[in-house]
């Protein structure tokens, strides 16, 4: 049975590439910058310090909480500037049930899948920087916001940019659709210094199969609940480490 297309076709005065792009580089920018001076706020001025805990949980929460933010705002100004509606613009719209089942069971499938890849070669399940930051947020009183964090802010923040925005402009066919979400697939997971390879190349398969979704579904709200989905499985997987291994 064919999966339903909902893709709208792009207007014709439809965002350039390179001015896509470019609002969404300075979007990163402006929030990143935000984010270092909430943290350099936070640390009340000790640099040197920041840099020496870039996996403490409370850093990265406050990281998270600050730059998703700010860009969301800067990317919906772009938008509105433009003279569009965010919510149809950004596609916020609710997904089909079918659609929203598939999605579902790709995802599993996606963790399932990269969990028994990393157990069959030995390699651990959870991240240095995921061990690090969840038991640095509890010890500081911080996990309830990790949780909320990495559940909600993350997966909002960058779905809104990555397969609302960035696919919103690269996509303008049929014939666009899968170059461009494998480019938007590498942008998402080219950040993400904070994993290995192996977390990366994990990051970016996801990220094909939800530029997929994004495009058959018409539904960025459904990328943001599967991102989340993603999230929810790293942060309980991590949480059973840490109980267990301790």
């Amino acid at each position: 049975m064919k999966f339903p297309h909902f893709l709208a076709k792009p207007a014709r005065a439809a965002r350039p590439y390179l001015a896509t792009f470019g609002w969404a580089f300075a979007a990163f920018v402006v929030a990143q910058i935000a984010a270092w001076v909430a943290l350099v706020w936070w640390t009340h001025g000790d640099v040197r310090a920041l840099l020496s805990q870039p996996f403490d949980g409370t850093l990265v929460t406050l990281s998270v909480l600050v730059l998703n933010p700010v860009q969301v705002a800067i990317l919906v100004m772009a938008v509105r500037l433009r003279g569009a509606d965010p919510i149809v613009y950004l596609a916020l719209v609710s997904p089909q049930l079918r659609a929203l089942a598939i999605g579902v069971i790709g995802i599993v499938v996606i963790i399932g899948l990269t969990d028994l890849l990393l157990v069959a070669s030995g390699r651990p399940l959870v991240s240095p920087f995921q061990d690090v930051s969840y038991t640095s947020a509890t010890a500081e009183g911080w996990l309830p916001l990790l949780w909320f964090a990495t559940v909600l802010v993350a997966p909002v923040g960058e779905e809104i940019t990555f397969r609302g925005f960035l696919f919103r402009g690269f996509v303008r066919s049929e014939r666009s659709a899968w170059p461009a979400i494998a480019v938007i697939a590498l942008l998402w997971a080219a950040p993400h210094l904070q994993y290995d390879w192996t977390g990366m190349s994990e990051i970016f398969v996801a990220g094909l199969f939800l530029g997929w979704v994004r495009w058959r579904s018409g539904s960025t709200l459904l990328t943001i609940a599967l991102h989340a989905l993603f999230n929810l499985e790293g942060m309980a997987e991590t949480m059973l480490q840490v109980k267990y291994s301790s």
